[in-house]
């Protein structure tokens, strides 16, 4: 079995000094912001879409139930691309806010 010290050697005797620190001054202890490492096999950045926005929001979980049994009820109907985002963006197309109680 060899040494750590037979296998430094080894590695000093593969790697060039001037290029090691280099790559690491240019790259490894740049600010993250300024290097970003390429990825293998990835497609070239696409400008994101402007029309939407993932967003997060919190609901009751009986509420969750009865929007997703709405949801089914569509698919069963034949509506195949009934889905949560369609059906609330529908019912928003549909909210008269003259109607909408004080105590939201």
């Amino acid at each position: 079995m060899k040494s750590d010290a037979e296998y430094g050697g080894a590695a000093r005797a593969l790697l060039d000094r001037d290029e090691v620190e280099g790559v690491l001054s240019g790259a490894f202890y740049s600010p993250a912001e300024a290097v970003e490492p390429p990825r293998s096999g990835s497609r070239p950045k696409q400008p994101r879409p402007d029309h939407y926005k993932v967003i997060c929001i919190s609901m009751y979980t009986g509420d969750l139930e009865r929007l997703d049994g709405m949801i089914d009820e569509l698919k069963g109907m034949g509506i195949t691309k009934a889905n949560r985002s369609a059906l609330i963006r529908h019912a928003l197309s549909q909210v008269d806010l003259s109607k909408v109680p004080r105590g939201l």
